[in-house]
């Protein structure tokens, strides 16, 4: 097993490679406007750390979302460019909140929220690092913070919003690290995976303006 993992639905560009026992390269920047350039400079990076070769990758692992429609698509059209080329490698879709949860290694009952920006959060509920039991959604933090009261909360979503969400854990940001080894532990047990396929839950943030005066040629 290779599993090659990748992940751009926060502001985190990150990408790990797992060899079925442990993570053995990775790399993750945080930068949201940039998620076009630097995710392929990262699978090389990767690629060169491990000392393996692309052909070698018997999967690809993508977080899904939910995450802005633009970042988010740029790790699933790579992910699904990088299984054709390889002669057609299964994509492996997993909630990039899952991600999340796994890395906190948080063993209690907790919440994963991440900025989905217009002053809301993608969110999920979990019974440990490893179970979601409800979710994913999209809210404004006020409406959902009586819900979520007393429970740690991981994810950028609580440091931006910390009036409604004071317990704080981390990680921040999204890791390709965790994502590869919760992959690697879904594939041993016979577990599914999520299609990959955008997880949205909203709208696109750029939409066509109501008023567009549309022209046709003569």
């Amino acid at each position: 097993m290779l599993l090659l993992a990748l992940d751009t639905a926060t502001p985190a560009v990150t990408v790990a490679l797992h060899d079925g026992s442990a993570v053995i390269a990775r790399s993750s920047q945080v930068d949201a406007r940039r998620h076009g350039e630097l995710l392929l400079p990262a699978v090389d990076r990767v690629m060169k750390e491990s000392g393996r070769a692309l052909d070698e990758v018997t999967g690809i692992v993508v977080g899904v979302g939910p995450g802005p429609y633009t970042g988010l698509r740029v790790g699933l059209v790579t992910a699904a460019t990088f299984a054709s080329a390889l002669g057609g490698v299964p994509v492996h879709g997993v909630c990039t909140l899952d991600g999340l949860a796994y890395a906190s290694g948080i063993e209690e009952p907790f919440v994963v929220a991440t900025d989905a920006r217009r002053k809301e959060v993608y969110w999920a509920r979990y019974k440990d690092s490893r179970t979601r039991i409800g979710g994913p959604a999209v809210d404004r933090p006020a409406e959902i913070a009586e819900a979520v009261a007393g429970l740690p909360v991981v994810g950028a979503g609580a440091r931006l919003y910390g009036e409604a969400f004071p317990e704080a854990r981390d990680p921040e940001h999204q890791s390709a690290a965790a994502l590869a080894s919760l992959a690697a532990e879904r594939l041993a047990a016979g577990e599914p995976f999520e299609e990959p396929q955008p997880m949205y839950l909203r709208r696109p943030d750029a939409q066509v303006p109501k008023n567009y005066k549309v022209v046709t040629p003569r």
